[in-house]
């Protein structure tokens, strides 16, 4: 028992030697594959045992016999430990081989099909991932096609939009010029109302564009919803006796939001000028606030008829300018666009669904 010591030190020296020599192999093979590493790996512990068991030998003098014995049974773990090291890196190879080529199908194709084989842990948590990756890069390329679609509808829609009421307005010009107009103030009202009607699509141009660049600056005050609905009704009601509509009132709760005035009102004046476009003669335009939980809720609610269910996602995109259930209107497909990049700077949120006779769009504001 007292040699145990020393044993111990001369089988720790011949440990040491083998592994600090396959330190360096292990750094020399680590960009190589698992398989080679564990092989490695085998090699130095029956090394390290090895130069440890001769140590211990040749300090104490053991025989050619015994010695011998040692060292075959040192060999024989060491080719069972190989043997299974190499099983487990092969295990492990296929399962990477596997796993990169549903990860190069992601690549060129955008779909993973997670290996069906087992696999370790970590791998098994990266198919994850990467099947995760899948639903977030497809996501993203339905967003994108429906944004390029928005896109070109907007450019065909604007392009037509602005080429009339210029068309128009060269033709005025021309026979003022030519001295053919018979009625030249007539010629100059028409020249201004065409002058505003480019005006207010160029200005809803770059509202929109101020929305998505990000740049837009709210000032928030503390407002009544009550004078918000006020101020935008009294001012949509020159356009709702023009069309014969009546504004009514369904309930405007005197809450408060914390708001940009200018901005929430252009908001509600968006709101209610898109339902008297839309709304037939004798037809009525109903407004309501009323405060919901932790929030307050403005309504419009207008008699259009409906919007059939498979357009109502589409509703606030850009350009949208509706369907069978709803006669295009006057403009570029704008307005709603502004109300919801407007209701989504306030960290709100907007909605509609369809009601008895036409729909109702909703506003959605933290409650103060």
């Amino acid at each position: 028992m007292r040699d145990l010591p020393l044993i111990a030190l001369y089988a720790a020296a011949g440990a040491a030697v083998a592994g600090v020599a396959g330190v360096g192999v292990l750094a020399a093979v680590r960009r190589r594959s698992v398989s080679v590493s564990l092989a490695v790996l085998i090699a130095i512990t029956v090394s390290a045992l090895l130069a440890g068991t001769l140590s211990v030998a040749w300090a104490m003098f053991l025989s050619a016999h015994d010695l011998a014995v040692v060292v075959t049974v040192n060999a024989v773990g060491a080719v069972a430990a190989t043997a299974t090291a190499l099983l487990l890196g092969r295990w492990v190879t296929g399962a990477h081989r596997a796993l990169q080529r549903s990860a190069r199908a992601l690549g060129e194709t955008g779909s993973f099909t997670p290996p069906t084989s087992p696999m370790p842990a970590e791998l098994a948590s990266l198919a994850g991932q990467l099947a995760a990756a899948q639903d977030k890069l497809a996501a993203a390329r339905e967003r994108e096609r429906t944004l390029e679609s928005s896109r070109r509808e907007l450019v065909a829609w604007i392009s037509h939009d602005l080429r009339s009421p210029l068309a128009g307005l060269r033709a005025m010009a021309e026979a003022l010029e030519d001295g053919v107009a018979e009625d030249p103030d007539r010629y100059h009202r028409l020249i201004r109302v065409e002058v505003e009607r480019l005006g207010s699509l160029v200005g809803d141009l770059f509202e929109l564009s101020r929305i998505q660049a990000g740049s837009l600056s709210l000032s928030p005050t503390r407002l009544s919803v009550y004078d918000l609905v006020s101020d935008a009704v009294a001012g949509a009601d020159p356009l709702a006796r023009q069309h014969g509509v009546v504004l009514a009132d369904h309930g405007v709760e005197r809450v408060s939001v914390e708001v940009d005035g200018k901005e929430m009102h252009r908001v509600l004046a968006n709101l209610l000028v898109n339902a008297i476009r839309h709304t037939p003669p004798d037809g009525t335009v109903a407004v309501a606030a009323a405060r919901r939980a932790e929030t307050v809720v403005l309504s419009v609610t207008d008699g259009c008829g409906g919007i059939p269910p498979d357009a109502l996602p589409r509703v606030f995109d850009t350009g949208w300018r509706g369907s069978d259930a709803r006669t295009p209107p006057a403009g570029a497909g704008l307005g709603l666009a502004i109300v919801r990049g407007l209701v989504e700077a306030h960290q709100g949120r907007t909605g509609v669904h369809n009601v008895e006779g036409g729909c109702r769009f909703e506003v959605i504001l933290p409650a103060t």
